[in-house]
């Protein structure tokens, strides 16, 4: 890779101008070994202030056993702390499927991801994470818990070598303040499964005025519900069938009352759309760092601030009944009212919209078929007696998919889909200050993608997955954020099935751009390219 001095880049990207692609000549095809896996998403931003680090894992995953430890706060960093960062360190080598991984630390979810499938000469990778909100758990010891479920034997040998650390950094001054976070970030009590939904509870203290469940959600495991969004209705002629065709929508209940909807993420993994060759330097948006699904349940505030435990219910609609699939490990944030020994409030109003699904099934010019168009709205209006007097928080979501999947013929091939989400939602919050608070997130999710396999077992995978979303924070007419943000990675790779691994004759390009734009802040705009397994193009610019 060629090296550039830093006065040059930063006067290039002062400029808004691009870097000179990187001198690399790839391969005519894949070989044994590929550049170690990275994105285009850019490191979490540090303080120029003091720092300490803790490692809290430290282990070679070989099977379905747990990594436990114990986490102790930095002595020289005791806080207030301006930022702390995890980051993921990971080596793996020889032939291994990707997996699936899951951090605890005082029981509450820090970290999901998923790993890279290795070379045989081996690979490393990073993932860093912002985990300043977690910041309240970590300001006393709490046990760590990680699993990175592996399989090793004579035929996948890669053993998963993986360490994470949390990087403390201390406030000082106007520049870098304490960091403002909730009060407490809580774990469910009592968790259990029934069916595709996570059941537990919790209980919030009683001068609780702002709350905010987090639900990791992912569909997972390798079977049907891993790639839910291709699923078919029963009465369709199609290897994954699903009740009601491909339609989810992960909801979370308070007490049995609907209390956020949202669209959950179409998460393409390392071995994903039947061609690891796709992602082996360059994963998928989201892959390396799963984002939580966030739901303001601050409507519902005063109903919980009795002192009593309460039932949070979280499940994915459309799953079949008995199938596997999803995991849905849930956070609750909880912000509290200092001035205040209790906070007492209500629901003012309450409204589920009809949940629409429908999956239309038409054989076009010898194609099967399967339109989907689906939806949901939800309004709910809350308010609270705090220390500063009343406060009424509204949230209204509205969350839709449509998607076109059409396939040729029993063996399904070529199989193709185009599928679109949309998930908005608005919270507004009266009283708090003089003029209202609003804030909007709009999101849109698209998956493009396309799979055939030639009479000469030459089988070629095209996608594009776009991450989409603008949000918006305003006080009264004033602008307080916006932000944008677009995270594409667009590819496309062929080999030969059914024969050794030398004899694959695999070939593949891929891009993916990363783009934030909007205040405060600075614009970041990156993109990596590859070919047959090396980063060919490196270039960062802003519009």
């Amino acid at each position: 890779m060629r090296a550039f001095p830093r006065a040059f880049v930063a006067a290039v990207l002062a400029v808004g101008a691009t870097l000179p692609a990187l001198a690399v000549e790839p391969p005519p095809e894949f070989g044994t070994d590929w550049d170690d896996p990275r994105t285009a998403v850019p490191t979490v931003e540090r303080p120029a202030t003091a720092s300490c680090t803790v490692r809290i894992v430290d282990e070679k995953f070989d099977d379905f056993t747990p990594f436990t430890g114990t986490f102790t706060p930095p002595a020289g960093c005791p806080g207030p702390w301006h930022k702390v960062v995890l980051r993921m360190e990971g080596k793996v080598q020889g032939v291994q499927y990707d997996r699936l991984g899951h951090l605890e630390v005082g029981g509450v979810t820090l970290f999901k991801t998923s790993t890279p499938e290795p070379s045989r000469d081996g690979i490393s990778w990073s993932v860093e994470k912002d985990v300043t909100a977690y910041a309240p758990l970590l300001r006393q010891p709490q046990p760590v818990w990680m699993l990175i479920g592996n399989v090793v034997n004579e035929t996948y040998t890669g053993v998963l070598d993986v360490q994470v650390y949390l990087t403390f950094y201390a406030a000082q001054g106007r520049q870098t303040p304490p960091a403002r976070t909730a009060s407490d970030v809580l774990p469910l009590t009592h968790p259990r499964r029934e069916g595709s939904a996570l059941v537990g509870e919790v209980t919030v203290p009683q001068n609780t005025t702002r709350l905010i469940a987090e639900v990791y959600a992912t569909g997972s495991g390798g079977g049907c519900e891993e790639f839910w969004y291709i699923t078919a209705p029963i009465v369709v002629p199609y290897s994954c069938p699903a009740d009601a065709g491909p339609y989810r929508e992960v909801q979370i209940e308070v007490d049995g009352k609907v209390a956020g909807i949202a669209m959950p993420f179409p998460h393409v993994y390392t071995g994903g759309w039947s061609n690891p060759f796709l992602w082996y330097v360059l994963p998928a948006p989201r892959a390396f760092n799963i984002r939580p699904i966030t739901y303001d349940l601050t409507p519902f505030a005063g109903l919980l601030t009795d002192g009593r435990p309460h039932q949070l219910r979280v499940s994915v609609l459309g799953v079949p009944e008995g199938r596997p699939g999803w995991d849905l490990p849930t956070n609750v944030l909880v912000w509290r009212d200092a001035s205040a020994a209790r906070v007492t409030g209500g629901l003012l109003q309450h409204q589920v919209g009809a949940l629409t699904n429908d999956s239309d099934y038409a054989l076009v010019d010898g194609w099967h078929q399967v339109d989907t168009q689906g939806g949901q709205h939800l309004r709910v209006s809350g308010y609270l007696r705090t220390s500063r007097g009343w406060e009424l928080t509204t949230v209204e979501q509205k969350v839709s998919n449509a998607s076109m999947h059409r396939w040729l013929g029993d063996m399904e091939n070529p199989d193709q889909l185009l599928a679109t989400w949309n998930d908005t939602s608005t919270v507004t919050v009266v009283g708090r200050e003089l003029f209202p608070t609003v804030s909007r997130s709009d999101k849109r999710f698209v998956l493009d993608g396309l799979i055939s396999v030639t009479p000469e077992n030459r089988l070629t995978t095209t996608i594009t997955l776009n991450d989409a979303e603008e949000a918006f924070e305003l006080h009264g007419l004033q602008p307080l954020t916006h932000r944008k943000l677009s995270d594409v990675f667009t590819g496309e790779a062929a080999y030969t099935l059914s024969v050794p691994r030398a004899q694959r004759n695999a070939v593949g390009t891929s891009t993916h751009r990363y783009k934030v734009t909007g205040f405060p802040g600075d614009c970041y705009d990156r993109s990596l390219s590859s070919r047959n397994g090396y980063i060919t193009e490196d270039v960062q610019r802003c519009d």
